[in-house]
């Protein structure tokens, strides 16, 4: 595949030009044309998109049949921001039902709830048994066993690889926003919200960074031990959307798929790093 411009993922992606995300061009000749991927919603945990007035679907519609989250079709992946790990999945943990979760929870835990099929749904648990989380385009305080809706949850503290925020910070970070909805949101879906609250950081926001055609953001799928692809993205804001349509579809839907877009001399091989931009991939030293 090389350096040759070619459509990796799914139609709902546009192409638009982009300079080399390295910052110079080889041949001399101006900018390089690259692969710029604009997602155009998260449907998160039902069929009615969070952000619908802001972010009109344009795929088709998706089955959101609530079946028991099976851990084996969890894709491994890892977040990089250039060199550096940012977010790192590898042997998910189990999941845990509401009751026994609420018994492992302290306040400004990051929660994440799991249906095979549904977009995992993130909230900050606040304490006395009740979470805030974005919900249908409005930020909610409810209980964690009314949020769950029957599903198996997880503490997911340690995915994001940043620096958190003291709890009590995080709590009030979340409990501020309650009542946030439709247009005064800044954040795309429940784990983007969730995830600055505890975090702090800008670019979970909407826009919190500006995309100037450099794509720096690379998130890695580990199929197996061996065989591992790789996509480059602008934002953090762009790669948590692609991560959370993988496991919304399920490691087996999103193999099939990447199978689809490689022709038969352009197989997933150990170490095959896709690059349309002409990027390196990470060095091993700073792998997850």
């Amino acid at each position: 595949m090389g350096n040759q411009v070619e459509k990796l993922t799914h139609i709902n992606y546009a192409e638009v030009p982009t300079s080399d995300p390295n910052g110079f061009d080889p041949d001399g000749d101006g900018p390089r044309i690259g692969v710029s991927y604009i997602f155009s919603n998260d449907d998160d945990d039902d069929d009615q998109d969070e952000r619908a007035d802001r972010y009109p679907p344009e795929r088709e519609p998706v089955n959101h049949e609530e079946k028991p989250f099976d851990l084996q079709d969890e894709l491994d992946c890892a977040i990089y921001y250039r060199e550096e790990c940012v977010y790192e999945r590898a042997g998910g943990a189990a999941a845990h039902a509401p009751e026994s979760l609420l018994n492992r929870c302290r306040p400004g835990d990051l929660l994440e709830f799991l249906a095979t099929g549904q977009y995992p749904h993130w909230a900050v648990y606040v304490g006395d048994f009740q979470v805030v989380h974005l919900h249908r385009a409005e930020i909610k305080n409810n209980f964690l066993t009314d949020v769950s809706q029957g599903k198996k949850g997880r503490i997911v503290n340690a995915l994001y690889r940043f620096r958190a925020l003291p709890p009590e910070v995080i709590v009030r970070n979340a409990l501020d926003h309650v009542g946030t909805r439709d247009r005064e949101l800044s954040w795309r879906n429940s784990e983007c919200f969730a995830a600055w609250c505890r975090f702090g950081k800008r670019e979970f926001k909407i826009g919190g960074e500006i995309r100037i055609g450099k794509q720096p953001y690379k998130l890695k799928l580990q199929f197996s031990e061996k065989k591992n692809h790789v996509l480059e993205f602008q934002s953090l804001e762009d790669v948590i959307m692609e991560k959370r349509r993988n496991d919304q579809i399920g490691k087996v839907a999103v193999t099939q798929e990447l199978a689809n877009h490689l022709n038969s001399t352009h197989e997933i091989k150990g170490d095959y790093y896709i690059s349309c931009c002409g990027a390196t991939p990470p060095p091993s030293s700073h792998r997850c």
